[in-house]
C-alpha cells in the first residue's frame, strides 16, 4: 500500500440502492483508491423527527421533506452491507463504512471492520467515542466544525478508551467548502499540537485542495465521489465523478513520489547531467609547459569533467606541467 491513504467516499451517493453502491465500488476500484467507503445507520436512530436539514441538503433534495425522511430514503440493511463488503473483497478494494449508531458500529464489528472512521458530526459525542475505542481499532477522525480544545478532548476519550493508533483529518463540512475557508494548513496545527499522523477530508469543488494537503504532509485524503452529479441527493454535487477521482488519486500518487525521502543528493536521473551542465578549468589560448597559469590564459567554460572552477585560486599561480591547447581542460 502507498503511503498515502486513499478513502473513495461513497457515502449516501447509492441513494438508498445496493446496485448502484456496486458500480460505486467499481468506480472506485478504477481510480487506484485504496478503499472505499459508505455510512452505516438508521435514520431513526440518527435523527429526531424535528431534525431540519442542513442548507445544502435543502437545495439538492425535496424542500418539504424532513431530514429524517431524507436519510430513510438513502438507508442500506446489514445485509446489503454484508454484501458489500464481500463484493469489495473480491474487487480487492477495502470496504470500510462509518457508523452513526450503535447498533451500526456492533453491526461493523462483526464484519470485522479494519479502520473506524468517525465523522466531524460525532466529534462532540462522548458514548459513541468511547464506544468506537472500546474496539481497539486503529481510528480516522474527521474534525470539521471543531476547535483544538474540542479535538483534544475527543482525542482524549478515544486514547483513554482504547482506541488503536488515531489519525486526524483537518475538515470543513460546508458542501461544497469555499476554498478561502478550506484551511488547509490548520491539518499541520493539528500534527503540531497533538503528536499524531494527520489528513484532510475535502469537500471543496475539484482536485486542488487535497493535492496541496498531500504536498503538506497528509497521510489520508478522504474525497466525496458519485457516478453523475446530477442525480438527486445530497452529496452528489459536492462530489467527484469518476474521471475527476482517478484525476486526483493519479496526481497524488505522482506526488507522493515526487516529495521523496528529503535527502538532498544528485539524483540517479539527473546524474550523467553533471559534465553537461557543470564547468571547469580551460585554456583560453595556447600554454606551454613551465608557463604560469593567470586570468589572462584560463577561463571557465563546460563541460563539467575537468578541475572544478571552486579551485580557482588554487590553480592560479600555478606552473603548466605540460603543453595545453586552446579550449583544453587544465590538468594538474
Amino acid at each position: 500500500m502507498s503511503d498515502i491513504f486513499i478513502i473513495a467516499e461513497a457515502g449516501v451517493n447509492h441513494n438508498g440502492d445496493i446496485k448502484l453502491a456496486k458500480k460505486l465500488i467499481d468506480a472506485a476500484k478504477s481510480t487506484g483508491a485504496d478503499a472505499v467507503k459508505f455510512q452505516t445507520f438508521k435514520a431513526e436512530s440518527l435523527v429526531s423527527k424535528v431534525a431540519q436539514k442542513a442548507d445544502y441538503q435543502k437545495q439538492a433534495t425535496e424542500t418539504d421533506e424532513s431530514q429524517l425522511e431524507m436519510l430513510k430514503k438513502l438507508e442500506l440493511s446489514f445485509s446489503d452491507f454484508k454484501d458489500l463488503k464481500k463484493y469489495c473483497e473480491g474487487k480487492e478494494i477495502l470496504f470500510l463504512s462509518t457508523p452513526f449508531d450503535f447498533d451500526s458500529i456492533d453491526f461493523l464489528e462483526s464484519l470485522e471492520m479494519p479502520i473506524y472512521k468517525v465523522p466531524s458530526g460525532e466529534i462532540t459525542n462522548l458514548p459513541y467515542l468511547m464506544k468506537i475505542a472500546s474496539t481497539g481499532k486503529p481510528v480516522i477522525m474527521s474534525t470539521g466544525m471543531s476547535d483544538l480544545d474540542e479535538v483534544g478532548l475527543a482525542l482524549e476519550v478515544l486514547r483513554d478508551n482504547g482506541a488503536g493508533t488515531i489519525t486526524l483529518l483537518h475538515c470543513n463540512t460546508q458542501y461544497p467548502t469555499p476554498f478561502e475557508d478550506a484551511n488547509i494548513k490548520a491539518m499541520l496545527t493539528l500534527k503540531e499540537r497533538f503528536g499524531v499522523a494527520v489528513g484532510y477530508s475535502d469537500h471543496t469543488l475539484g482536485i486542488e485542495a487535497p493535492i496541496a494537503a498531500v504536498a503538506l504532509g497528509a497521510t489520508v485524503i478522504e474525497k466525496h465521489f458519485t457516478l453523475d452529479k446530477s442525480m438527486e441527493g445530497p452529496d452528489h454535487k459536492a462530489s467527484l465523478d469518476p474521471q475527476e477521482l482517478k484525476a486526483m488519486v493519479t496526481s497524488i500518487r505522482n506526488i507522493e513520489l515526487a516529495l521523496g525521502d528529503g535527502i538532498k543528493r544528485p539524483s540517479r536521473s539527473e546524474t550523467s547531467n553533471k559534465e553537461v551542465a557543470r564547468k571547469s578549468i580551460v585554456a583560453t589560448r595556447n600554454i606551454v609547459k613551465g608557463e604560469i597559469f593567470t586570468e589572462d590564459n584560463l577561463t571557465i567554460k563546460r563541460p563539467g569533467n575537468g578541475i572544478s572552477p571552486m579551485k580557482w585560486f588554487e590553480v592560479l599561480g600555478m606552473s603548466a606541467e605540460r603543453d595545453f591547447c586552446e579550449g583544453e581542460l587544465i590538468e594538474l
